[in-house]
């Protein structure tokens, strides 16, 4: 498979487009002047102590006061807030931990005003991102993400990926970071340091302690509510945590962040510094990827599949549901199997969605019915896997009784929306209408269906006057690469009468191609 990442920026913010085998799989924004990043750690003051909920909003210096709930307090909360205390009270001038004594640790079942006082200070770091119209989200349990290794302070233990299945290889990690660790610093090892040699982690595991003391310098100097400690921007982190063996390409149109991304590869993987290049065509960078028009064709209330199957997603204020039709060209013959192909299809294409939306919550997809057990067991299992590159954390429940699949899935950013409706023409914005972009998509589809349905028969397609110009348009034009493909000329006839996004085809006779054939 071949993995790509583009990156757009401006001035305004930076978009951020994953391509798996030239198709979007996944699309991230971040504006320039963003101030909350999932990452950051701040000190925050306890503003508000909320029992019925079992949480506390704070103040962290950020418009609206950030959400911390008992659940995300951590274990070691009270080690978490003696250090706070005495690094803001002046009693405490080293970053270490070698000699600190570790609190006995909080219980799950407790009450949030049993552990946190009003008006106290308190280290914090950003677990979710404001969201409509709530603050940030907050977490006690702090750890500073690298590479290779997540450094984890108020903690011994020594944890390592479940991805790393070699059980020689987890012995030799554990033995290699315990001798290097300091005391009073857990560490996790990530799924990059499988095969990595004790210098570079003993080098990464340096880069990390000293982001934690310039975290406490910051919180000695200031002791007060504010950002102690950025994440690195979304870019990088990105690569950080996405960059695998198998990317093939990074591609940036502007100069300093292509300079920033190739520094962070020299000195993090210096084997992938190559594959970076930057991008100096005519054309806008996605526009040369082929993202602009995917992004037109995928976030829209729809979503149509090759086979002619759509997707319709829908957003509540309590979840996502997603309705899977046939559209009009199963076949009625061996209708069961037909279904379990469109399911299977639209399965992929949910997963797909569900990462390039960056969709989180509850999400209840409703398939189409099948009758036999095996094959709902078959789907289940295919969503699983087809879900299993997205690094948000997820889980997946069997179809229920009804026909129902439900998934929950990490949310840490808001949804990712773009509009896929331009102005009307015809009644000058007062309605909205799909993108041309997409109405020539599902006509080139149904075109082709048409000619495999029909390969021996005339026929000409009527279309508004706006679209038979372009279609028309330039040498060759979008009718001559028809002709080109299918070896057959297609007719076109400008018709006023018809919608700008609509079409028909006729045959010789005159008489109305139906597309409504199947189920």
């Amino acid at each position: 498979m071949e993995k790509e990442l583009i990156i757009n920026s401006n001035n305004k913010k930076v978009d951020v487009a994953i391509l798996e085998d030239k198709k979007l799989v996944e699309y991230h924004q971040q504006d320039s002047d963003s101030k909350i990043v999932v990452g950051d750690i701040y000190l925050g003051r306890v503003k508000k102590l909320v029992p019925g909920l079992n949480a506390a909003f704070l103040d962290i210096g950020y418009s609206k006061d950030a959400f911390l709930h008992y659940s995300d307090l951590g274990p070691k909360l009270p080690s978490v807030k003696k250090f706070t205390n005495k690094a803001t009270s002046g009693h405490n001038t080293t970053w270490r931990l070698n000699d600190y004594d570790l609190n006995e640790e909080i219980i799950k079942t407790g009450r949030i005003d049993e552990v946190l006082k009003k008006k106290g200070l308190l280290l914090v770091q950003i677990l979710k991102e404001p969201i409509s119209t709530k603050g940030p989200r907050l977490t006690c349990e702090i750890t500073i993400p690298g590479r290779l290794l997540v450094l984890v302070p108020f903690s011994n233990i020594v944890t390592i990926s479940k991805k790393v299945s070699s059980n020689d290889e987890r012995k030799r990690l554990k033995v290699l970071i315990e001798s290097i660790k300091p005391a009073n610093f857990g560490v996790i090892l990530r799924t990059a340091a499988e095969g990595k040699k004790a210098a570079d982690l003993h080098e990464e595991l340096n880069e990390l302690l000293e982001n934690w003391k310039k975290m406490f310098q910051n919180m000695i100097k200031n002791r007060k509510v504010g950002k102690l400690l950025s994440e690195l921007d979304m870019t990088e982190s990105l690569i950080r945590d996405i960059l695998t063996d198998d990317f093939t390409r990074i591609a940036v149109n502007d100069k300093d962040l292509y300079g920033n991304i190739k520094k962070f590869l020299d000195h993090a993987i210096p084997e992938k510094a190559k594959i970076v290049q930057m991008y100096n065509g005519r054309q806008a960078i996605f526009d040369t990827f082929g993202i602009t028009k995917q992004i037109k064709a995928s976030f829209g209330k729809t979503s149509t599949m090759n086979s002619g199957a759509y997707l319709v997603i829908e957003h509540t204020e309590a979840m996502h549901v997603i309705d899977v039709n046939s559209g009009p060209k199963v076949s009625t013959q061996n209708q069961q199997d037909a279904v379990l192909k469109v399911n299977m299809e639209a399965a992929k294409e949910i997963a797909r969605q569900l990462r390039l939306r960056d969709i989180g919550g509850l999400i209840i997809i409703d398939f189409i019915d099948m009758r036999k057990y095996e094959h709902r067991k078959a789907l289940f299992h295919q969503m699983r896997e087809f879900m299993s590159p997205d690094h948000a954390q997820h889980t997946i429940l069997p179809l229920s009784k009804f026909g129902l699949m439900q998934i929950t899935r990490q949310r840490v950013r808001p949804e990712v929306k773009i509009a896929t409706a331009e102005v009307c023409p015809s009644c000058n914005g007062t309605g909205k209408i799909n993108s041309t972009i997409l109405t020539i998509d599902e006509l080139e589809r149904d075109l082709e269906y048409v000619i495999k349905l029909r390969p021996n028969t005339r026929f000409e397609v009527k279309i508004h006057p706006f679209l038979f110009a372009y279609l028309k348009k330039g040498f060759p034009s979008r009718q001559m690469n028809w002709f080109m493909k299918y070896k057959k000329w297609i007719k076109i006839q400008p018709d006023q009468n018809l919608p700008i996004n609509q079409y028909k085809f006729f045959d010789s006779q005159g008489e109305e191609i139906n597309m409504e054939i199947g189920d």
